[in-house]
Formats: C-alpha cells, sequence, structure tokens
C-alpha cells in the first residue's frame, strides 16, 4: 500500500510540471481587420474622419500600447510578439506581403534599433493595406465567425501568454462561404436580420431572449483571450441598432468563456487612444 501511495504522489507532481503556466507579463497581440466595403471612403463617407483613416490610428495606438508594454520590461524577460490578419486573405498578393512586415516578435536578443524599426512599420504598412483594398475595389467581406471557429486558436492564443485580440470592424458580420441559421442563431448579422427579427424597439433585448437570436457558438473555450472591438458603425434608420449588434456580440462572447471584452463605436482616434492603451497594459 506504502508503494502505490509514493507512486500515485509521484504521478500527481507529473502533471504539475507538465502544466504550462501563463505569464501575464509576456503579451501575444492580434490585428483581426475588416476589409469589407465599410472602409470604401465612396460607399461610407464620414466627413469628420473617413473609416479606413480610423483604423489605420486605432492600429498606431494599439502599437503604441505594445511598445509601452515592452519598455516597461527588463530585456531578460522579452518574450513578446504582435501580428495582423485578415479573413479571408484578400487576393492582392501585396497586402499580404505587408502582413509579414507587421508580425513582430522580441526576445532577451532582440536589439535595440528594432523599436524604431517597428514603429517605422507600423506608421507606413498599415496605410498601404487600405490604399490597396480601396484602390482594387474587390471587398469580398470578412468572416469572423469562421475565423473564431477555425483559426482563433491557433492563430492568437499562446498557452505562456496573456492573449489579446483587437477586432476593427463595424459590427455586421456577413461573408457568402460562411452563410447559415441554427435554430433561430446565425453565422451572420446584417442590418436587413436586425429589421427583420423586429429588434427596432427599446424591447430589443426581450426579444432576442424570447426567440434566443444570436450568433451560433463559434468556439467551446476562449477563456485565455482577451478581445477588444473597434469601430461598430450602425446603419442609420433604427436608434436601436448599435445596442443590437453590441448585445449580438456581447452574448456570443459569454457563450464562447470570454472573460474579459471590450465593444467599441467608431469613435476618433483621440477618444479612443487612452482605451486601447489601457487594454494592452490589462489596465
Amino acid at each position: 500500500m506504502l508503494f502505490l501511495a509514493v507512486k500515485k504522489e509521484e504521478k500527481i507532481k507529473e502533471i504539475k510540471t507538465d502544466t504550462v503556466v501563463a505569464d501575464p507579463n509576456n503579451i501575444n497581440v492580434s490585428i483581426l481587420i475588416d476589409l469589407s466595403d465599410r472602409i470604401d471612403p465612396t460607399t461610407n463617407p464620414n466627413p469628420a474622419m473617413p473609416y479606413f483613416q480610423r483604423d489605420i490610428e486605432y492600429i498606431k495606438a494599439i502599437e503604441k500600447g505594445f511598445l509601452n508594454h515592452m519598455k516597461s520590461k527588463k530585456i531578460i524577460t522579452y518574450d513578446d510578439q504582435m501580428q495582423v490578419f485578415f479573413n479571408p486573405e484578400p487576393s492582392d498578393p501585396k497586402i499580404n506581403g505587408f502582413t509579414k512586415e507587421l508580425k513582430v516578435s522580441f526576445d532577451k536578443n532582440t536589439p535595440k534599433e528594432y523599436f524604431a524599426s517597428v514603429e517605422k512599420k507600423y506608421a507606413e504598412t498599415p496605410s498601404h493595406i487600405y490604399q490597396s483594398a480601396i484602390k482594387d475595389g474587390n471587398f469580398v467581406g470578412s468572416d469572423i465567425w469562421e475565423f473564431f471557429k477555425n483559426k482563433v486558436k491557433d492563430y492568437c492564443i499562446k498557452d505562456d501568454k496573456r492573449n489579446i485580440l483587437f477586432i476593427l470592424t463595424d459590427g455586421y458580420m456577413y461573408h457568402e462561404n460562411t452563410k447559415f441559421e441554427e435554430e433561430n442563431k446565425t453565422s451572420y448579422l446584417t442590418g436587413k436580420l436586425i429589421k427583420a427579427n423586429n429588434l427596432t424597439t427599446s424591447h430589443f433585448k426581450n426579444t432576442i431572449e424570447q426567440n434566443k437570436y444570436g450568433f451560433v457558438k463559434a468556439n467551446d473555450n476562449l477563456s485565455n483571450l482577451e478581445v477588444i472591438v473597434l469601430g461598430i458603425n450602425p446603419e442609420k434608420g433604427n436608434p436601436f441598432e448599435e445596442a443590437v449588434i453590441k448585445e449580438y456580440w456581447e452574448n456570443w462572447f459569454k457563450e464562447m468563456k470570454i472573460k474579459s471584452y471590450q465593444i467599441k463605436s467608431a469613435d476618433l482616434p483621440s477618444n479612443l487612444e487612452p482605451i486601447i492603451l489601457k487594454a494592452v497594459a490589462g489596465k
């Protein structure tokens, strides 16, 4: 009996040593960009600041937060990364090349000059991405649902790091390759669907609950992922449109066990920058 007890104890110790413990001081920042026609200044003009320009400034603020984080650490502890994704990938190979430039990582051997290199890339490259997409004019939509279903765990989650995903989108979700329904839940959200579901009054929450409207769950347990959605931009005509969009996203995140999330409207970058910096800093 004593022999068995020792064996059992050894087994417990073995399990404990195999467990990967996340270091909250090492961060893995991902940016998922919705390159649908929401960024087209002709289709969706805004006199204060075009939406694509807001995106560019949001990305700069994310990069600023990331580098602030790096500067707060000792070099010996560097083990952090940041990258940009699209889903699906744009047909323009130039845009895909730009994303490689925006994939950056720091380790204890990273030279000081790398900071300036990252600043330069993030100051110039995002603008090239948006200009190329607008010039191409082939807005295929953004398959955010499929990204969460098949890619988010592989692309955006590292077991040993604090994982932060920024999503730049207007809040609507649609892609022709991933359009389906399960009972009253959908893989997409459009202004047309919001109207069809009669979510146009102050009682929209009750309507959502009673009919079990929402996004189809795309993943089971994303508790080690923090998500910040930037750029919610409702269509005009329904005063509750923005609140409905946010309700869909919030319920979706909760169902996927995402504990930490924020959903922000397409505000001016100067207003959102403090929020972005705090999100990266974990404050």
